[in-house]
C-alpha cells in the first residue's frame, strides 16, 4: 500500500471559513512539505477554495522539480453538512495522488487542473480552467 501524506490548512472542508491564508502561511506549508518530499510519497493538502490556486502556484515555484504529485482539494460545503462535496473531493484526490505524474494539481468536482491553470468561479461554485493568455502572463 502506498503512503500518501495529508496536510490540512483549514478552509470550508474543515468548517473553517477563514480567507486569511497569508504569504507566511504558505511559507510554513512549504517548510512542512520539504522534509516529506524526500520520502517520495504523494502529498494531499486540504485547503480553502478561495486561495487554493494561489497556494498551488506558490508550491510550484517553491518546488519546480517535484518527483511526486501534490494535490490540493477543498469543499464548497463542509464535510458533515447535507450535500457536502468534501468527501467526494477528498476521495477523488486520494485516487489522483496515486495516479498523476509529479506536479501540483487542484482536484475538485471530478476535475483535475494543473494548479497554475485553475481559477475559482464563484458563480458556478467550482473551478474552471484559466484561459491561456492568463497563464502566460502570470
Amino acid at each position: 500500500m502506498q503512503t500518501i501524506y495529508v496536510l490540512t490548512t483549514g478552509g470550508t472542508i474543515e468548517k473553517m471559513y477563514s480567507l486569511e491564508m497569508t504569504a507566511e502561511d504558505r511559507a510554513e506549508l512549504v517548510a512542512r512539505m520539504a522534509p516529506l518530499l524526500g520520502a517520495k510519497c504523494p502529498i494531499l493538502i486540504t485547503h480553502g477554495t478561495d486561495t487554493m490556486a494561489e497556494t498551488g502556484i506558490y508550491i510550484q515555484r517553491a518546488f519546480p522539480n517535484l518527483s511526486v504529485p501534490v494535490i490540493l482539494t477543498g469543499a464548497m460545503r463542509p464535510l458533515g453538512f447535507e450535500q457536502s462535496d468534501g468527501l467526494q473531493n477528498l476521495t477523488e484526490s486520494l485516487l489522483a495522488a496515486r495516479l498523476l505524474p509529479p506536479g501540483v494539481y487542484i482536484v475538485i468536482h471530478g476535475q483535475i487542473f494543473p494548479a497554475d491553470r485553475a481559477q475559482k468561479d464563484r458563480d458556478l461554485g467550482t473551478f474552471v480552467a484559466k484561459n491561456q493568455a492568463d497563464v502566460e502572463s502570470a
